[in-house]
């Protein structure tokens, strides 16, 4: 009879997460959301010279039939673009948001800290693997590769090193609500607020 019970304890068991970790799956939807949004946006201001052009068409036509299907078709064309780019970009955004919070959290979990470095190599990894997956010849994708892996650790190291310091200053309030006793949340928020302002 106790041997479920402690079946149940050990499935419940989970690893800590540490500090800093972010949420893979919230990183991917907001990922996807706005590769969708730039997507869309950059297809519907591509298309603008489109419409200049459907509008020269529609003055020199005045057969009010034959404008309304200019107008229905330049419509219909104008949607399946923008519609089309904002997939392809969240799609896109999406698959490099997860790949990179992906990365970051497994070198975080296998090395046991949360670092710097663990942002700098998923970055790089990231990177690279998006400049190999590019189209072109195998000497045009090993130079995206190694400029990937460049560029990607050289843009993700201040910003890890931006986000490690955003997070030991927001764990510096939990340290010392947890040694102050009971206080905690937004009480304890306002708290650190008005003692800094009345220094």
């Amino acid at each position: 009879m106790e041997a479920p019970e402690e079946q149940d304890d050990a499935s419940t068991k989970r690893t800590p997460k540490l500090a800093g970790t972010v949420n893979w799956g919230s990183a991917t939807v907001i990922g996807v959301f706005a590769g969708m949004l730039y997507g869309g946006s950059k297809e519907a201001s591509a298309s603008v010279s489109k419409d200049a052009e459907v509008m020269l068409k529609l003055g020199s036509t005045p057969d009010k039939r034959e404008q309304y299907r200019l107008m229905r078709d330049a419509m219909e064309k104008r949607f399946l673009r923008v519609t089309r780019g904002s997939i392809v970009g969240g799609v896109r955004l999406g698959m490099f948001t997860a790949a990179f919070y992906g990365l970051q959290n497994l070198l975080a979990e296998k090395r046991g800290v949360h670092d710097v470095y663990n942002v700098v190599g998923a970055g790089s990894v990231t990177a690279a693997t998006f400049g190999l997956i590019m189209p072109g010849s195998l000497m045009w994708r090993a130079r995206n590769v190694m400029l990937g892996s460049a560029l990607g650790a050289a843009f993700c190291f201040p910003l890890g090193w931006l986000h490690l310091k955003l997070v030991e200053k927001a764990n510096e309030g939990t340290v010392a609500d947890e040694n102050e006793g009971a206080k905690g949340g937004v009480g304890a928020a306002i708290e650190r607020l008005e003692g800094n302002l009345n220094k």
